[in-house]
C-alpha cells in the first residue's frame, strides 16, 4: 500500500443555479489575457445541451481517454508512442475554434466618438482574433437554458445512447446545470499523451499542471484529454489548464470558482488513496463496474493501518486529521452520494458530482401532488426512467442502478427532515429502507444544506519546509504573461510572452504574499490594528503639505497642521523660544 493525498472536489448539482459567477471569476483571475481568449479553464453546461468545446464527449471523433486494448491493458485511445511519433506534426484530432466560439467584443468607441446624427450609432461585435467584424452565432453557453430544445438537443452525445422514441422529450422533462473543471484525475490522460513530458501531477496533492518551460506546443494534450480541458494559448505557443488555484489551496483558501459559488455547491477536501491499486482499477473490464472500482482506491483515513502507512510515506499529521474532516470523503465513501464524470474513460477522476433531484421533484410538483411525500418522490423515481438513463450515461458507464440507489437516498433525505422540521415524529423507515440510520441521515443533510465555510472547505496548508520546491513550481505555471497572476515581466517593452518579447524567468509566486491573502480575507477587521500605525488616512486630508505618516516625522514635528498634516518643509522658519 502506497499511500498519497490528493485535492479533491465534490459539486451538488441541485444547488446550482446556472448564474455563472464561478465561469466569470475564474476568467478574470486567470484567462483573462491575450492568447486564451476563447478559453474557460471552467464553464458551466446545460445539460442536456453540446457542452463546451461542442460535443467533447464523443470520443470516437475526438479519441480521448483510454481504453482497453486486446490483451486487456490500458492504452490510449489517441494511439501510442510510434503513433504520436508518426503524426507528431500533424495532429488532426483537434477541436477547432468553431467548436470553442470565437471570441468577440463589440465597437464601444463607435458609441463614445460618434458625432450627433439622426440614427443611434450600433457597436458592432467584433472578432478578438482577427479584429475583423463579425457575426456571432455561438459561444460558451450559447445553448444556456435550452436543457436539449428541438434545435440543439439531437446534437448531444449523450441522447444518442438512448431510443430515439423518448430523448427529444427531454425538454419537456429536465433540465440542470453542470459546471466543468479540470478533473485532476489519478490516471491523467493528457500527461499521457504529451511527448515533452511537460504535464505532470504534483505528488504533495496531486493536482496537475504544465510545465511551461518543458512544453513545446504539440497540442497531444488537447487531444487526449476527453474531457477538452487542456487549452493551447495561440500567442505563446504553449498549453494550459486549470490550476486547481494551487497558489490558494496551499494557504488554506478555497479555489475562485468555490470561493465566489453564489449556490454554496462546491465542497474541497483532501482524499487518501492506495497508488499502487490505480492502474488496477482504471484496466477493469466493465465500464459500469469502473465506479465501484475507483472506490476501493480510496482509503479510510480513519484506519490505524492508513495513518500508519501514510505517516511512513512522509504525509504530515495535519493533513491526516484534515483527511479525516474531509467532506469529499464522507460523499464519496460515507454517505455514497457522490459520482465520477464519465468513468468510462479511466482517467479516474477526481472531481464528483452529486445528481440532482429537483428535476424528480418539479415533475412531482407540477401534477399538484406533494413534492416531498416519500411515496410520491419513490414512485417518481421508479417511473421517470429518462432522467436516471440520462444520469447514469454522463456518471456511471449507463448503470441506473447507482444512480437510482443515489436518488432514492436524496429523495429520502428531504422526506425524513421535513418530519423533524415540522415537529413530526420522524419516521425511522424511511432512512432505514436506503441503507442508512436516522443519525447518518441528519449528519448528510446538514452537510449538503447546513454546513458552514470550515466545513465545505476542508484544505490543509502546505508546510513551510515545501515552500522553496513550491515557489519553483509556480514559476512554471502558465499565468506568466499579460494580465495573469504570474506578470513575469510584463512591464517590459514589447509583452510578456516568448519569441522576441522580454525574456528572463518571471519572479516566483511568493507562498507568503498568499499568508498575507488569506489573513486579510479571514479576519474581523479590514485593516489590522497591529500595523495601523504604518497606514496613511488620507481621508481628512486637506491636499496641503504632506499627510500624517507619509513621511518619517523629524525631531520637532510633533505638532501636525491643520487637515491632518505636518507643517510643510518650505512653510518658513517655524517659531522657537527667543534665547535667553
Amino acid at each position: 500500500m502506497r499511500v498519497m493525498a490528493q485535492m479533491s472536489m465534490v459539486m451538488n448539482l441541485d444547488k446550482c443555479i446556472g448564474c455563472h459567477t464561478c465561469s466569470v471569476t475564474c476568467k478574470q483571475a486567470w484567462t483573462n489575457r491575450s492568447g486564451v481568449e476563447y478559453v474557460w479553464f471552467n464553464n458551466v453546461e446545460t445539460r442536456p445541451g453540446q457542452g463546451y468545446p461542442r460535443q467533447y464527449e464523443d470520443q470516437e471523433k475526438w479519441r480521448g481517454g483510454w481504453v482497453l486494448n486486446k490483451r486487456g491493458r490500458l492504452a490510449l485511445k489517441g494511439g501510442g508512442r510510434w503513433h504520436k511519433l508518426v503524426t507528431i506534426f500533424s495532429n488532426p484530432k483537434l477541436p477547432g475554434i468553431d467548436d470553442y466560439y470565437e471570441p468577440w467584443t463589440y465597437d464601444y468607441e463607435t458609441l463614445t466618438n460618434a458625432p450627433l446624427q439622426e440614427h443611434t450609432p450600433v457597436a458592432r461585435p467584433k472578432s478578438l482574433l482577427s479584429g475583423k467584424d463579425m457575426k456571432v452565432s455561438w459561444s460558451a453557453n450559447w445553448d444556456d437554458d435550452l436543457g436539449g430544445s428541438v434545435e440543439h438537443g439531437d446534437k448531444d452525445v449523450m441522447l444518442k445512447q438512448i431510443s430515439d422514441k423518448v430523448k427529444m422529450e427531454f425538454d419537456k422533462t429536465f433540465m440542470f446545470y453542470l459546471p466543468r473543471i479540470c478533473e485532476h484525475c489519478l490516471n491523467p490522460s493528457c500527461a499521457a499523451s504529451c511527448p515533452s513530458g511537460a504535464i505532470y501531477k504534483r505528488a504533495e496533492d496531486g493536482i496537475v499542471l504544465v510545465d511551461q518551460d518543458k512544453c513545446r506546443g504539440w497540442r497531444m494534450c488537447v487531444s487526449g484529454c476527453p474531457y477538452k480541458k487542456m487549452y493551447f494559448n495561440h500567442r505563446t505557443g504553449k498549453a494550459e489548464k486549470c490550476t486547481f488555484c494551487f497558489p490558494r489551496i496551499e494557504v488554506g483558501l478555497p479555489t475562485v470558482c468555490a470561493e465566489t459559488c453564489v449556490g454554496r455547491l462546491r465542497y474541497i477536501g483532501l482524499m487518501l488513496y492506495d497508488a499502487d491499486k490505480v492502474l488496477e482499477a482504471a484496466s477493469t473490464p466493465d465500464d459500469q463496474d469502473l465506479y465501484e472500482a475507483q472506490r476501493g482506491v480510496f482509503l479510510d483515513p480513519n484506519d490505524p493501518e492508513v495513518i500508519a502507512a501514510a505517516e511512513r510515506e512522509g504525509i504530515p499529521q495535519d493533513w491526516i486529521e484534515a483527511a479525516q474532516r474531509s467532506p469529499i470523503h464522507a460523499l464519496i465513501n460515507t454517505y455514497k452520494v457522490a459520482l465520477p464524470l464519465h468513468p468510462e474513460y479511466r482517467t479516474m477522476p477526481m472531481v464528483w458530482y452529486i445528481p440532482p433531484l429537483s428535476p424528480v421533484v418539479d415533475v412531482i410538483r407540477d401534477t399538484g401532488h406533494d413534492a416531498e411525500d416519500k411515496g410520491n418522490l419513490f414512485a417518481a423515481i421508479d417511473a421517470l426512467r429518462i432522467p436516471v438513463e440520462y444520469l447514469a450515461e454522463l456518471f456511471t458507464a449507463g448503470d441506473t442502478a447507482v444512480v437510482d440507489g443515489v436518488l432514492r437516498r436524496l429523495a429520502a433525505m428531504r422526506s425524513y427532515m421535513r418530519d423533524i422540521n415540522l415537529g413530526r415524529e420522524p419516521d425511522l423507515a424511511i432512512p432505514e429502507g436506503v441503507g442508512m440510520s436516522g443519525e447518518e441521515m441528519y449528519d448528510m443533510y446538514r452537510l449538503l444544506a447546513l454546513a458552514k465555510y470550515d466545513e465545505r472547505y476542508v484544505i490543509p496548508t502546505a508546510h513551510a519546509e515545501d515552500a522553496h520546491s513550491l515557489e519553483e513550481i509556480a514559476t512554471e505555471c502558465s499565468l506568466n504573461y499579460d494580465g495573469g497572476p504570474g506578470m513575469g515581466g510584463a512591464g517590459l517593452p514589447g509583452g510578456s510572452g516568448p519569441f522576441g518579447e522580454a525574456s528572463g524567468r518571471p519572479n516566483p509566486i511568493a507562498v507568503e504574499n498568499f499568508h498575507m491573502l488569506r489573513a486579510r480575507q479571514t479576519s474581523d477587521n479590514p485593516v489590522d490594528p497591529a500595523d495601523k500605525h504604518t497606514r496613511v488616512n488620507l481621508l481628512n486630508w486637506d491636499g496641503k503639505g504632506a499627510p500624517a505618516g507619509l513621511f518619517p516625522e523629524r525631531k520637532g514635528d510633533s505638532e501636525v497642521g491643520p487637515g491632518g498634516t505636518n507643517p510643510p518643509a518650505d512653510s518658513g522658519p517655524a517659531e522657537t523660544e527667543p534665547k535667553p
